[in-house]
């Protein structure tokens, strides 16, 4: 006879399959990490078959009066998982779908919530940089899921913020800020006031190596300012999915510390780029994983980036 915990594991163990298969009727699974905010944590991947796409943390926040959803995943299908989660927990409306920052894995699930008066926040900037690659994303997105991309297309803002914005759920706030160039030029962070919960997006990774598709120099600035919020939990855009974000926030702040430091010194001395990716990896890059994934292309956007820096 099963333990408990033995048929606890194999339940979700199941759970997992059957969101595998991404029919529109398989809910993600979620964890209610304070008060009405419930999280989907996705695999610390790419995107493969094997996985469906679900590589990104996604959540949804329920207020007294309707939900708002932080970023709905690589696919129309993931997108209308999440949709079932949400309807296992509250028959509220969803009024806002806010997307942390522009890259497929946060927001191409969009389609799945158009409708029904849904109003789609994000970053002034994500537009722009969404439209510039859109394609792309698509393509990557196609030929790695083939079948389980059906339907999915980007689905753009209808509300930007500029700098800073508040959103009224019903008995609870959600404080929208939108920041300087970082990951990406179109960085959005979420803040739960009653729960004092934060969502990072791709400000903060965990267990997955950070990737740098905006600014280091930005990227480390915007660090200071996250951990001096003090938030209670701490969602990132990927791994964990309700840190200690200091600590969290300190690994990161090490490792884009440690790319700035090794391009710079390469470039003082003259070597290339290729003389800096050929160097091999230091034990500050040991612990994350996807390295091989995406350690090269961050040296390469920080030489890029640094190589002119006064």
């Amino acid at each position: 006879m099963l333990s408990q915990v033995t048929r606890h594991f194999a339940g979700l163990w199941l759970a997992a399959l059957a969101v595998g298969a991404w029919g529109a009727q398989a809910p993600l699974s979620v964890a209610e990490i304070a008060t009405g905010v419930f999280v989907h944590r996705g695999a610390v991947a790419e995107v493969t078959r094997d996985n469906g796409g679900d590589i990104a943390n996604l959540s949804f926040v329920v207020g007294e009066r309707c939900v708002a959803v932080i970023d709905t995943g690589s696919t129309a299908a993931i997108g209308r998982a999440l949709l079932a989660a949400i309807r296992q927990h509250t028959r509220l409306p969803v009024c806002y779908v806010i997307n942390t920052h522009m890259h497929f894995d946060h927001v191409f699930g969009n389609v799945a919530f158009e409708g029904d008066g849904v109003r789609f926040v994000a970053s002034q900037r994500l537009p722009s940089s969404l439209s510039a690659r859109a394609e792309g994303f698509l393509q990557r997105v196609g030929d790695s899921l083939g079948e389980a991309a059906e339907g999915t297309r980007p689905v753009y803002p209808t509300e930007l913020v500029d700098t800073v914005t508040t959103l009224d759920l019903g008995g609870r706030r959600l404080v929208l800020k939108a920041w300087p160039t970082a990951h990406t030029d179109n960085d959005l962070t979420v803040y739960d006031e009653r729960t004092a919960t934060l969502w990072t997006g791709d400000l903060l990774f965990v267990e997955h190596l950070p990737v740098i598709d905006g600014s280091v120099r930005g990227w480390l600035a915007a660090i200071d300012d996250l951990v001096a919020l003090g938030a209670r939990h701490v969602v990132p855009g990927h791994g964990p999915v309700d840190v200690a974000g200091s600590d969290g926030l300190e690994r990161e702040r090490a490792y884009l510390s440690h790319v700035a430091a090794t391009v710079r010194r390469a470039i003082r001395d003259g070597r290339s780029l290729r003389e800096v990716i050929d160097a091999g990896e230091s034990e500050t890059v040991a612990e994350w994983q996807l390295v091989e994934a995406f350690h090269p292309r961050n040296l390469s956007a920080a030489y890029t980036e640094l190589e002119w820096e006064d």
